[in-house]
């Protein structure tokens, strides 16, 4: 891997989607849209305390990880990839330039919703909104990691939505959002252990009841560990092309 390889890569990436407003929105306004319809349905309700820091966390995972593999599959199928390969860059170079660009994306994107849940809709949390941000934003990675994985299994940007069930809904379901871990059957509760989102809601569950980074510190660590074996299993499998 080179950093320079690296680097290009990501400033290609950051500047198609600087050029496209459409994929802007679906990253910046699409999020702010939906917690404010919740805002709207919940008004008078602490609804929007208690659940929007797990919002500020789920919402962009999912968004990522659809952005980042489609994104991804389209520069398989144009024909972009197996040109940019046929050059000195790597498959390392690739993934990480796309994990570095989604990566920055991400962190606009945690300020941005954060912002605007905070300021505009008035949510309070007894956690640190810092804290708060630096989990979202490790979530929206994970989307986006995990979106570079899900690529490698599609053939088509169709095929490449289709994968958002497969790799979210199990972990959606098991997580704790719905129902509190401890009270799943013990088979899905093991397995809920094996899932990235489940340290990631857990970490937002106790953030915002007002716990530490001392508390959230084995949580964020998973993440990381989950993102980087996400960017692994990207690069190793990666194609140059769809057949």
């Amino acid at each position: 891997m080179s950093a320079r390889l690296t680097w290009a890569t990501a400033g290609r990436v950051l500047s198609q989607v600087r050029h496209d407003p459409r994929t802007i929105a679906i990253l910046l306004l699409l999020p702010c849209l939906l917690l404010w319809l919740i805002s709207w349905m919940f008004e008078g309700t602490p609804v929007l305390d208690q659940f929007g820091p797990l919002l500020l966390g789920l919402f962009p995972l999912i968004v990522m990880f659809i952005v980042t593999s489609v994104a991804t599959l389209r520069e398989r199928t144009s024909g972009t990839l197996e040109r940019l390969m046929a050059s000195p860059i790597g498959k390392g170079d690739v993934i990480a330039g796309y994990a570095v660009a989604f990566a920055l994306v991400a962190v606009v994107q945690a300020v941005v919703l954060t912002s605007f849940t905070v300021g505009v809709l008035g949510m309070n949390s007894r956690g640190s909104l810092g804290l708060i941000m630096l989990v979202a934003v490790l979530d929206a990675i994970l989307g986006s990691t995990l979106g570079l994985a899900a690529s490698a299994l599609a053939r088509t940007e169709f095929q490449a939505v289709q994968m958002m069930p497969v790799f979210l809904f199990p972990q959606l379901i098991t997580c704790g959002l719905l129902i509190p871990r401890a009270a799943m059957p013990s088979v899905l509760e093991a397995i809920s252990r094996v899932l990235p989102l489940t340290y990631g809601i857990d970490a937002l569950q106790r953030l915002e009841v007002g716990a530490t980074f001392t508390d959230v510190r084995d949580d964020v660590l998973v993440i990381v560990g989950f993102i980087t074996l996400a960017v692994v299993v990207g690069s190793t499998t990666l194609r140059r092309r769809t057949p």
